[in-house]
């Protein structure tokens, strides 16, 4: 198995895509050992010592690290992923609703599932390639929350990417949206 690795924006976060699929459709994002209990190859990338998060998307795994350099790191991540895709054990061993803690009233659902299909068609394919993913949070009076994670939470360029991307993308085509930020 060759896992091929890529440099994303976040110098924090490197990105590993193993040639096959990973989680599919979605993301998943684990930003705790406790959090990793819902995977098995999470929990073994957080038993590498420097590492603070974990991220799935489609067909890549994107992992940050608080300590070493990428060099003493990258051996033992690219040995636990191999591992763990030869194990043959399920990604996920529990499922998580992601629509769970979502806020918008009735009213604003057209707006909602514009700002959705937009992320979904126009904003999500782009941020993956570098490792992360942008998913709704919420939406209120004109503002729009959107939840960083993977390679662009915590990433140095991800405030020009809501400002001068995300929030120039859904001004043009959503009149009513009025800004765009980072949920906390």
């Amino acid at each position: 198995m060759f896992i091929e690795t890529e440099v994303t924006p976040n110098p924090a976060t490197l990105k590993f895509v193993p040639g096959r699929q990973v989680l599919g459709e979605g993301s998943r994002e684990f930003r705790s050992s406790i959090d990793a209990a819902a995977s098995p190859l999470a929990q073994r990338l957080f038993a590498v010592p420097g590492v603070t998060a974990v991220f799935f998307g489609a067909d890549f795994v994107s992992v940050t690290k608080d300590g070493p350099e990428w060099q003493h790191l990258k051996p033992a991540i690219l040995g636990a992923i191999m591992e763990f895709f030869m194990s043959g054990a399920p990604l996920l061993v529990a499922e998580e609703n992601a629509e769970a803690g979502r806020a918008y009233s009735e009213a604003d659902a057209r707006i909602v599932a514009t700002v959705k299909q937009l992320l979904d068609e126009r904003v999500r394919p782009a941020v993956a390639g570098d490792g992360g993913d942008i998913t709704f949070h919420s939406y209120e009076d004109g503002i729009v929350y959107l939840t960083m994670r993977g390679a662009c939470s915590g990433c140095p360029s991800s405030t020009a990417t809501l400002r001068n991307g995300v929030q120039n993308l859904l001004r043009h085509f959503i009149p009513e949206v009025r800004e765009v930020r980072a949920a906390s």
